[in-house]
């Protein structure tokens, strides 16, 4: 089976990869990276400046290099609902898959396209926002109803503290949700305040997943990382938790390299059995 043939979601043999998801026979999928170029104009609420780019065809020759098959594009807070460049890139890679910044009016029809492009969900980008907006509103209520239609996810990216009300609102309204970046845990407290427990209590709801992801952000030891993932898997099942490098690492304290982001996955999940299972479970969620 080829590759371009797995990308449609041909059910079949799965192609071997480097071993990092585990026993070499699954493939391993990046579920977080942020392509941009130097070009693109940021927008107004943008938090920080980038110094670099990461270009497509550069994360593609990144993948081969460091024996990942797939990559799936999260939407930018930096550039907003400017999906130009993911769209672009999903035209031109079918080994990519990505989620897009949209005003909660987005006509149907251009919902439709998108996916047709490759998108596979929408990023509700609300961290650092002084006020949230409204899930019950006429419009968001749209918006969710047209994501669940299409079979698409919303990729939330949130303070941990922030979670409880967004997830209700969320699972209520019958979408699937991917939550970025280990659900933010409390940086002493780990999943025992009210937004970690809500986080483990709406994985439970099988409407749910999180990404094992920028874990360099939290300034915590590896032991303590590889805790909180213990405990996303111990609560949702190896099924419903994804693994993302956050490349290019954008506001990292220390260098971080790809190579880096890699080897975390085993270093997060030693065991290759359930690395293993992961790896299917992104495969089948993001491309089949």
């Amino acid at each position: 089976m080829t590759r371009d043939a797995m990308t449609r979601g041909v059910p079949g043999e799965l192609t071997p990869v480097s071993g990092a998801a585990g026993d070499g026979e699954v493939p391993l999928v990046d579920t977080h990276v942020h392509l941009f170029t130097s070009a693109l104009p940021l927008a107004a609420r943008a938090w920080t400046r980038p110094e670099g780019e990461l270009t497509a065809d550069t994360f593609v020759t990144m993948m081969d290099e460091h024996g990942v098959d797939y990559g799936v594009l999260s939407a930018m807070s930096l550039l907003g609902d400017l999906n130009d460049y993911t769209i672009d890139a999903l035209r031109a890679h079918k080994r990519l898959r990505g989620t897009v910044i949209v005003e909660p009016t987005t006509d149907r029809y251009v919902l439709e396209q998108m996916k047709a492009d490759g998108v596979v969900g929408v990023r509700f980008q609300w961290r650092r926002l002084a006020d949230l907006p409204d899930l019950s509103d006429p419009a968001y209520r749209r918006l969710l109803f047209r994501i669940a239609d299409l079979d698409w996810h919303v990729e939330l990216n949130i303070e941990g503290v922030r979670l409880p009300p967004v997830l209700d609102r969320l699972t209520a309204s019958g979408v699937k949700v991917v939550v970025d970046h280990f659900g933010d845990p409390d940086r002493d407290a780990g999943y025992t305040g009210d937004g970690g427990r809500a986080l483990l209590r709406a994985l439970g709801t099988g409407r749910v997943w999180v990404k094992l992801s920028a874990g360099y952000r939290f300034n915590i030891s590896p032991a303590m990382l590889a805790d909180h993932a213990a405990t996303l898997i111990g609560a949702a099942g190896p099924d419903h938790v994804f693994w993302g490098s956050d490349a290019p690492f954008i506001g990292a304290r220390y260098p971080v390299t790809y190579r880096d982001a890699v080897d975390s996955f085993a270093q997060l999940v030693p065991d290759p059995a359930l690395r293993r299972r992961i790896s299917l479970a992104s495969h089948a969620f993001y491309f089949c």
